[in-house]
């Protein structure tokens, strides 16, 4: 390993299905914290990259279009530095993974509600600011 190489944290982010706030999660800690992370996503039941979080994300300038609904299966043998659950559901069935990390448990509101354009758009926002202020929070923790 050469001096100046930088050891990135991994960090994987979890809920129920991997569609949206893990995802928007995992956006938004690449795109923020650049060659310091190596991050990862993960659902108890993945269910696919809702186009909603996709669409929430390119607003705030951050791709996620390429990103893929992963299941916890992917990584129950890989170590990581910090696991983050953002549901409660994710939490309660988060495995035990090797080696030593912080879990840290991040109780976001699934924005994937059933309800009107509107409602949905609002749910989504909501989520959104919520995950970046706690991806904010995290980064200056790091430094």
């Amino acid at each position: 390993m050469e001096d100046n190489e930088i050891i990135k944290k991994k960090v994987l982010f979890l809920c129920t299905g991997n569609s949206a706030r893990s995802q928007i999660a995992e956006g938004y800690l690449r795109n923020r914290g650049g060659d310091r992370y190596e991050v990862f996503s993960a659902g108890i039941s993945p269910a696919g990259v809702n186009f909603l979080a996709v669409k929430h994300m390119a607003e705030e300038g951050v791709d996620i279009s390429n990103q893929t609904s992963k299941s916890i299966e992917e990584f129950k043998d890989k170590e990581f530095d910090y696991v983050i659950t953002l549901c409660d559901n994710a939490k309660e069935a988060c495995p035990v993974f090797p080696g030593k990390y912080k879990s840290l448990h991040w109780s976001i509101k699934d924005p994937a509600i059933k309800g009107t354009a509107k409602e949905k758009h609002d749910a989504f926002h909501e989520a959104v600011g919520h995950i970046r202020q706690k991806i904010q929070a995290f980064l200056k923790e790091e430094i």
